[in-house]
């Protein structure tokens, strides 16, 4: 949401685009949608759309952020609403809403508006909560002080309640209807408001207000340091509100520079991000300030979200101090209390949310970000997270155990890993000419980072907790601040420039760990580097080349209870800067409106590629093209029945008639997959072929199967599942391939049924190796003999276990059927190690875990490598 928060404060942010400064483009594909679809809602003018959740029975709710003051009220402020008269039949078929028109005129841009259902405004910002003793929204200082700037100088996040984005209903009874209603507040200091509601008997919400509490002005929030920016978040597979910081003052470089980019200019001008000026007096007037020190100025990435961190001072009982703020640049250290920077960032679960006071974790281990949203998988040990901004990442963690089985949270250990964008297709440096993001899929290699747990990552945090104001100026500057401030901050300010800041981690400490990860590993690293990838995470992943491109990867989300050969849905908000320049792992065309990807949840909950299923328009497109179509994703929200809802951050940009931010509703194509599968040399196994979902029925089809390589594998029978009561089955003479004819002719299949089995096909492994099973789709027809839109996706049959590198198959030397000669050079030794290492995640380990589990606990885990090393001994 970088683009609508830095607009309303007044902040010039790279990466949003205007008009006068996008490129004359015309990008193939785009826009274009794989599947269908269709605006629900728009948003009021001003706003955008964040924070959908769906009840139980189909209800929908999101916030109103941000508003103009312009529009007629109740419409004029922030807020959380519902659509009264209105569910989705959650059947996976866009056809239970009518599609809203666009707004044309000033009265429909100045409300929130639908087809279906009536907005209703459930809880509105600085409203009266918890018996008078609150507001809405708004944080106070310990002694109960709303800290706005009517009670206090400085500079303000936003402004105090104006910016509701995530929500999260946990419910109290088994019905669903009653429950809590947990909402991030987007500003600093953050905050997370719980409200009481309940539906009434006539389908209607209702909101409890007097006992709706801000957690921030609560003490186990505040113990901790509070937050700042929560932006989006997740509802974890246990019941729990997860809430985001959305940091943007992480950005310890500019854009696509580096700290050995720093370290070999001999000086971070230019180069230097806003995170290196943290507890600098004022310091979000940096910028002001460097205009004045150098002829050619530049602005450090990230700079203008320092606003609100001396009022987080106030939020953890600093005493104010004078924040005038004038051209001698007065301002008084603030020298008793100061957020450490390293306390932001990350994920917070809400653990125990029906307690009076629930209990607040941060997920240090996961990472430090600009974090806009997690989706935390149903194995409970995988999460995806997307960082905002320019020049930020997707990042995954993987708990060693699922995170309920840790009795403290504290005690979560896992590892930490950035992408690598593999495919040539990415980059223009080998074919010479750029691809279009609409038609490309990413190839992701995932880089591991680190391995801790959440304890030891909040003990290096603490080194740093008692560092203030005071700290930079006698850190930085010879002369003394309390004789010459002006002077003191000059000085501090260009050696901070020149050298960076001295009171947090070094660049010399990443540049020694970046070396040390090429060298020995990211578990080889000195015990004191072994904090800098999760307190300097983007840093840290840019240093060792992982792709740290994604320009605003703005949402990530899955169905709920979603397993291997489901997807996950990730938004990018904008494909330009970084993804469409001439540096870097990507090199595509521009598309200023996004693109939103899928990837395709493997075995292990790994996702190794990111499949384009939705492009905006370019932000040169005319009206006709781009009123319709999504632009700027924000939030993505994936519903029980597989659509998904998309929001939009578009402030307003070029390219529509019309100035509104919408909510889409995606309803995917049809997927017919075959599952992958791994079978012994000489014998045979059965895989199925599925429909992910069918919303309309399905009265028949055609489809062929065939084996990419009939050397490896040969289809000997196939059987069909009792629902389907008319069928056939014609298999080649070479058993290359089967022809598929099957009729629901009792319409046993109920429209809206997902994860549909048609077929199941047996084949027999011939030789050592891996082969595609193709599926060709001749025919598909719903209840009423329409076509079905549907895509095949291609399985994968190993005869295993095949060759992990070169051409020889690993063997079992001891013949304890265990494959030790990873290699497959006939013994073992150290060389097996490393490739079983290097090659950990590939899918010929992967999708053979009995071959490699050394360990013998019935799955894949590092402590495999380590036993097969001890073997070696």
């Amino acid at each position: 949401m970088e683009t609508s928060i830095a607009a309303a404060l007044g902040a010039s942010v790279v990466g949003v685009a205007s008009a006068d400064e996008v490129e004359e483009t015309d990008t193939p594909g785009a826009p274009s949608v794989k599947g269908n679809l269709k605006r629900f809602s728009t948003t009021a003018h001003g706003a955008e759309v964040t924070g959908p959740f769906v009840f139980e029975d189909g209800g929908l709710l999101y916030s109103l952020q941000h508003p103009s003051e312009d529009n007629p009220a109740p419409f004029n402020r922030a807020g959380i609403g519902y659509f009264s008269g209105f569910q989705f039949e959650l059947d996976g078929d866009n056809d239970d809403f009518i599609e809203v028109s666009t707004p044309q005129t000033k009265q429909e841009q100045g409300q929130v508006r639908s087809g279906n259902g009536e907005y209703v405004l459930l809880a509105q910002g600085k409203e009266s909560i918890n018996g008078g003793t609150e507001r809405l929204g708004v944080t106070q200082t310990p002694d109960g002080t709303d800290i706005t700037q009517d009670n206090f100088s400085g500079t303000l996040y936003g402004a105090a309640a104006t910016n509701p984005d995530c929500n999260e209903f946990v419910a109290t009874n088994n019905d669903g209807t009653e429950g809590y209603l947990f909402t991030n507040w987007e500003n600093s200091p953050g905050n997370i408001s719980r409200i009481p509601i309940r539906q009434t008997e006539d389908g209607e919400w209702e909101a409890d207000q007097k006992n709706a509490i801000n957690l921030a002005n609560t003490e186990p929030l505040r113990s901790i340091g509070g937050t700042r920016i929560n932006c989006y978040g997740d509802l974890s597979p246990w019941g729990t509100m997860v809430s985001s910081e959305e940091n943007y003052a992480h950005t310890r470089v500019n854009l696509t520079n580096t700290v050995g980019d720093i370290e070999e200019s001999g000086s971070g001008k230019g180069l230097i991000g806003g995170a290196q000026f943290w507890n600098r007096p004022n310091p979000s007037e940096i910028v002001e300030a460097i205009e004045t020190y150098y002829d050619d100025p530049f602005s450090p990435q990230g700079f203008w979200a320092l606003d609100g961190v001396e009022f987080l001072a106030y939020y953890l009982g600093a005493e104010q101090v004078d924040q005038t703020n004038d051209k001698s640049n007065v301002t008084t250290p603030i020298d008793d209390i100061y957020p450490n920077p390293y306390r932001y960032g990350y994920h917070v679960d809400i653990r125990d949310p029906a307690a009076e006071t629930p209990q607040p974790i941060k997920y240090y281990v996961m990472g430090r970000a600009a974090w806009e949203a997690p989706d935390f998988q149903n194995d409970k040990r995988t999460v995806y997270g997307c960082s905002d901004g320019d020049s930020k990442g997707i990042y995954k963690f993987v708990a060693d155990d699922p995170i309920p089985r840790y009795d403290d949270p504290m005690e979560i250990e896992g590892s930490l890993y950035a992408p690598k964008i593999t495919n040539d297709e990415a980059s223009v440096a080998d074919s010479g000419n750029r691809h279009s993001p609409a038609k490309t899929p990413l190839e992701i290699e995932w880089v591991e980072l680190g391995h801790a747990s959440n304890e030891e990552v909040e003990r290096w945090i603490a080194t740093y907790d008692d560092i203030t104001q005071q700290h930079y100026l006698e850190a930085h500057a010879e002369t003394d601040w309390r004789e010459d401030l002006d002077a003191a901050l000059e000085e501090a300010d260009r050696d901070v420039i020149k050298n960076g800041n001295q009171n947090y981690i070094s660049n010399q400490e990443i540049i020694d760990w970046a070396e040390q990860v090429e060298s020995d590993g990211p578990r080889g690293v000195d015990e004191d580097l072994r904090k800098v990838p999760f307190l300097e995470t983007r840093a840290a992943a840019k240093e060792i080349g992982a792709s740290i491109e994604f320009n605003k990867a703005e949402g990530v989300d899955s169905v709920d209870g979603a397993g291997p050969g489901d997807v996950v849905y990730f938004g990018i908000s904008e494909f330009n800067d970084d993804l469409a320049n001439d540096e870097g792992d990507i090199q595509m065309d521009r598309v200023d409106g996004g693109v939103v990807y899928r990837g395709e949840l493997e075995r292990d909950y790994n996702v190794s590629r990111l499949e384009p299923v939705i492009a905006g328009p370019d932000f040169t497109d005319a009206p006709e093209d781009a009123d319709d179509a999504l632009r700027n994703v924000d939030n993505v929200y994936v519903m029980d029945d597989g659509r998904v809802l998309c929001c939009e951050d578009g402030f307003g940009g070029p390219a529509r008639s019309y100035p509104n931010d919408g909510l889409y509703v995606y309803q995917p194509n049809v997927l017919i997959d075959i599952d992958s599968i791994a079978v012994a040399h000489g014998s045979t196994a059965s895989t199925d072929l599925r429909a992910s979902s069918l919303p309309s029925g399905i009265s028949g089809g055609r489809v062929t199967v065939t084996v990419s390589n009939p050397d490896v594998a040969s289809i000997t029978d196939v059987s069909f599942p009792d629902t389907l009561m008319v069928t056939d089955s014609t298999i080649s003479d070479d058993g290359a391939s089967v022809s598929l004819r099957f009729a629901d002719t009792k319409k046993n299949i109920q429209p809206g049924e997902s994860d549909v089995p048609i077929a199941s096909v047996e084949l027999r492994a011939l030789e050592m190796g891996t082969t595609d099973l193709a599926i060709d789709i001749h025919q598909m027809d719903d209840e009423k003999g329409n076509a079905i839109d549907a895509e095949a996706r291609t399985g994968l049959f190993i005869t295993g276990p095949p060759a992990v590198i070169g051409d020889n198959a690993p063997t079992d030397p001891d013949g304890d059927g265990l494959y030790e000669d990873v290699n497959g050079n006939g013994r073992l030794d150290h060389h097996d190690i490393v490739t079983l290492f290097s090659h950990f995640d590939d899918d010929s380990i992967r999708l053979n875990a009995d071959a490699y589990d050394f360990n013998e606990n019935d799955r894949l885990d590092f402590d495999d490598i380590v036993s097969l090393r001890e073997e070696l001994n």
